[in-house]
């Protein structure tokens, strides 16, 4: 009896072996395992048709015209030439997002620099003509209006972007129409190097923008606004997966503005020239903004500030000639304005709040 018992355990050990070790032997085995649906549902999107619908509402298509002139080349004589140059027209393309039931559309500023018409075109093909409300080079941003009740989106938290996240362009990219793709947030407060029109922190993205893109909405997976597309980093002009959208928070203060006064109040601290500097402070080699000139007025020179002192720190952000002129365009009227400096003459550091006035 003990001997069977034995017999029994040996040939289900042998038969568990056999099993384990039989895929290599005798081929893989195929093994179904079935998905939890509901567990793959209540992840991520897997579609973002419902989103798609649900903002292409409020993006427009816009084209442009603008009229140039360039030289009939079989005119050989110079003064000939010159009063024989051709007339045409140049068309343009880009993208705009609506920002009130009133019909404002907020766009990037070159989209329409220099246009002599600008046609706006819905989701649903039907095409409006607009009027400028205002503009903004420096930030690169423009307000449109159409005489019509449209579909305002709805703005995201641009404190809650995080690196990582998902992200959807839609936009006119090379005049095609309403195009939608996908990619993530690949950097965020990203400082991008200046251009004919601007210098500021962008949201860095490898969702495919190409021109006709600029303008258009940057939105996170809920259909939120996140930022404006504005450019891209190519050498060719194609998609190079490295995208650049001007953050929600500061297209809705400089939108905010334009459809208020038509251009946007840049704020007041005085009169004065800095240049850039390094400073060595506490062992410390520190870059800094040293005022070289100033007038004998204003709310900087009013709280003690004067020629030779060195800003260190603006709003608690490292100093220098982009931040300080950010800070002055894009604060908000009437609000705080912190700066720390080294004193020449005491040669030590203080702080200085104050308001700035318009």
């Amino acid at each position: 009896m003990k001997d069977l018992r034995n017999y029994i355990l040996v040939g289900i050990i042998t038969a568990i072996i056999i099993y384990l070790v039989s895929p290599y032997i005798f081929g893989n085995r195929v093994v179904i395992l079935e998905t939890n649906n509901q567990e793959l549902s209540s992840g991520k999107n897997l579609s973002y048709s419902n989103i798609f619908q649900k903002v292409n509402k409020s993006v427009v298509s816009i084209y442009t015209r603008k009229s140039a002139t360039r030289n009939n080349i079989f005119f050989i004589d110079p003064r000939e030439r010159a009063l024989k140059k051709k007339q045409y027209n140049r068309i343009g393309q880009g993208s705009g997002v609506i920002v009130s039931r009133q019909g404002h559309i907020i766009t990037n500023f070159h989209v329409i620099a220099g246009s002599e018409e600008i046609l706006i075109q819905d989701y649903k093909g039907n095409e409006y003509g607009t009027s400028v409300i205002g503009i903004d080079p420096l930030t690169d941003l423009a307000v449109l209006k159409i005489d019509e009740t449209t579909k305002p989106i709805q703005f995201g938290k641009i404190n809650l972007v995080d690196v990582g996240d998902i992200a959807l362009a839609i936009g006119n990219p090379k005049g095609i129409g309403q195009t939608l793709t996908l990619g993530i947030i690949s950097a965020t407060d990203k400082e991008v190097m200046p251009d004919s029109y601007s210098y500021q922190r962008y949201i860095q993205t490898d969702a495919a923008i190409n021109p006709g893109n600029s303008g258009g909405a940057l939105i996170n997976e809920n259909g939120n606004l996140i930022g404006i597309n504005s450019k891209i980093f190519s050498k060719t002009g194609a998609y190079q997966g490295i995208g650049f959208a001007i953050p929600s928070n500061l297209v809705v203060q400089i939108a905010t503005q334009l459809i208020k006064y038509g251009n946007v109040k840049t704020l007041w601290i005085g009169n004065f020239r800095v240049a850039q500097t390094r400073i060595n402070t506490n062992n410390k080699i520190i870059s800094g903004l040293k005022i070289i000139e100033m007038e004998n007025a204003g709310p900087l020179y009013e709280k003690g500030v004067r020629a030779n002192d060195i800003i260190i720190s603006i709003n608690d952000e490292n100093a220098n000639w982009n931040n300080l002129i950010s800070s002055l365009k894009f604060a908000t009227l009437g609000e705080n304005l912190k700066l720390d400096l080294i004193s020449n003459n005491a040669n030590q550091l203080k702080t200085v709040d104050f308001k700035p006035t318009t």
